[in-house]
């Protein structure tokens, strides 16, 4: 079976309690972890991630994630042709004008042959992924 991926949407979610896709992504996370779906990531979300987490209390629970990641060898580092791609698609306003990251997660999510993704960011519709919530 193939991993999910995971977008910041989707953890932020998860994480903050008074976020208002909380409960959603709490169920789909849940349904997720009960038939052992694995999961990936890249970096680059696990930076907005932080940014996101600095003045909140599940900052913790951001570096927990990527050091679950880190020993599972499933947070991904884009790679320079997944970066270029990403950049073109940016250039070019693909799927509905997401941004820099989205496009990049695209690109990796492309090369690993994954289609679901941990989000309700349309963007990912509009690259042709589903987004579980």
């Amino acid at each position: 079976m193939t991993p999910v991926f995971l977008d910041t949407v989707g953890l932020i979610a998860l994480w903050d309690e008074d976020d208002q896709w909380h409960e959603p992504a709490s169920a789909v996370f849940g349904q997720l972890a009960k038939v052992n779906r694995t999961f990936v990531t890249t970096t680059l979300i696990l930076y907005e991630c932080g940014n996101a987490a600095a003045r909140r209390p599940y900052r913790i629970d951001v570096d927990d994630l990527r050091q679950q990641l880190l020993a599972a060898k499933q947070l991904i580092d884009p790679s320079d042709t997944d970066l270029s791609a990403g950049w073109s698609s940016y250039r070019s306003g693909h799927a509905g004008q997401a941004g820099i990251v989205d496009q990049v997660s695209f690109a990796v999510m492309r090369r690993l042959g994954i289609a679901e993704a941990f989000t309700n960011d349309r963007h990912f519709a509009a690259a042709g992924f589903t987004p579980l919530f």
